[in-house]
C-alpha cells in the first residue's frame, strides 16, 4: 500500500506519548489504574501560516523551536500525572508524602535546565575543541574533523549510559511504540495492535537521525567559516572565539539537517542516502526498544487523536482536555 501524505511524528514521555498532526497535538499517558489520559490541543506550526518562516532551511529552525517548546510542554504534562500516581502509592504504603510548593518547583526545574545545558556546553562544545587546542592542532579541517568525532563519541556515550537507567529504558519502549505505530498508519495498516507490533522501531524521520545530521554537517560547516575567518584574521581563532560564532551558526545547521532529513524520509531506499541516515538508524538500536502490547495501545490512542480519528471503540480513556 501506498504511504499516506499527511505526516505524522512525536515523541515518547514519561509513560505514554505525544503524537503531531497537521492540527492537533494529543499526549496520552498510562495512568497506575491503567486507564489512559488524552490531553489534546489545536496547534498549526507557524511554517504553515507565515510565508517566510516556511522557506526552506528557515522552516528548519522554526520547526525545531516549535519542537522543543511542545515537548517541554508535554514532558512536563506526563511528569505531573507520574508524580500523582507516585503520590498515591506512597500514600497507599502508609508513607507520609511532603508536598512541594509551585515556586520551589519552578525554581528546582529552572536549575536543572541550567546545569544541564552548562553540561552540555561544557562536553560537546568547549571540551572537543580545547583537547584540539591542546594538540596543537593547525588545519581547521582536522580541528573540526576531531572536535566533531568528540562529540559524536560523548553524544553517543550519553545515549547508552542513560539507556540502562529503567526510567529511560521505559521512555525508550515507548519511543519504539511511537515508530511502529506510525509505521503502520504510513503502511496503511489496520491498525491493530498485533499488526502494528510487525512493524520496526527504527524510522528514518527520527530525532536521534536528526541529532546526528546536525553533527556531521556541523563539521563541514564550521570547517569553511573557520577557514575564512582564520584568513581575515590571519591566525586560528581562540576557542571561545570560535564557539562565539558558531553558536550564530546553529539556526543555519538545523535548518540544513531539517532539510536533509525531510529529503531522507521521502527518498531512504537510494543508497547514498541509506549510506547518509546509517548513523543515525544504527543509534536508533538503542534509543528505540521493543513495546508491549500496553504501550502500543497508548500510542495508538495519541495518534487517533491527533488525527482527529474515530476512537469509539475505546472506553479505557480518560480526556482531560479537546478543542
Amino acid at each position: 500500500m501506498g504511504k499516506k501524505e499527511i505526516a505524522v511524528g512525536g515523541q515518547a514521555v514519561i509513560e505514554g506519548v505525544m503524537m503531531r498532526g497537521p492540527e492537533y497535538i494529543a499526549t496520552a499517558v498510562r495512568r497506575k489504574d491503567k486507564t489512559i489520559e488524552v490531553k489534546r490541543e489545536l496547534f498549526i506550526s507557524r511554517t504553515k501560516t507565515n510565508s517566510l518562516l516556511g522557506l526552506p532551511i528557515i522552516r528548519g529552525f522554526v520547526s525545531l523551536i516549535e519542537m522543543l517548546v511542545i515537548g517541554m510542554k508535554t514532558l512536563g504534562f506526563s511528569a505531573q500525572r507520574a508524580e500523582v500516581d507516585w503520590k498515591e502509592e506512597e500514600k497507599e504504603k502508609g508513607k507520609e508524602v511532603k508536598e512541594i510548593s509551585k515556586s520551589r518547583k519552578q525554581l528546582e526545574e529552572v536549575g536543572s535546565y541550567i546545569f544541564a545545558f552548562g553540561l552540555l556546553m561544557l562536553l560537546i562544545a568547549y571540551l572537543p575543541y580545547k583537547i584540539a587546542d591542546l594538540l596543537k592542532l593547525k588545519e581547521n579541517l582536522y580541528i573540526n574533523i576531531f572536535a566533531g568525532s568528540i562529540r559524536i563519541i560523548f553524544f553517543v556515550l550519553y545515549v547508552y549510559l542513560i539507556s540502562l537507567m529503567k526510567d529511560v529504558k521505559r521512555i525508550f519502549e515507548y519511543h519504539g511504540a511511537e515508530h511502529k505505530t506510525v509505521h503502520a498508519y504510513e503502511k496503511d495498516s489496520n491498525l491493530q495492535i498485533n499488526d502494528i507490533q510487525r512493524y520496526t522501531t527504527i524510522h528514518p524521520r527520527c530525532g536521534t537521525s536528526f541529532m546526528f545530521f546536525v553533527l556531521l554537517i556541523s563539521i563541514l560547516i564550521f570547517s569553511i567559516v573557520d577557514s575564512i575567518v582564520a584568513a581575515k584574521i590571519g591566525r586560528n581563532p581562540t576557542v571561545l572565539v570560535r564557539l562565539s560564532y558558531h553558536f550564530l551558526l546553529i539556526p543555519f545547521i538545523s535548518g540544513i539537517s531539517y532539510e536533509v532529513l525531510r529529503f531522507s524520509g521521502k527518498n531512504i531506499s537510494h543508497p547514498i542516502v541509506k549510506l547518509m541516515t546509517a548513523p543515525g538508524m544504527a543509534l536508533q538500536k538503542i534509543t528505540t526498544q521493543p513495546p508491549d502490547d500496553e504501550q502500543i495501545e497508548v500510542a495508538l490512542v495519541s495518534m487517533k487523536y491527533a488525527l482527529d480519528m474515530d476512537i469509539s471503540d475505546n472506553q479505557n480513556i480518560v480526556i482531560l482536555d479537546k478543542e
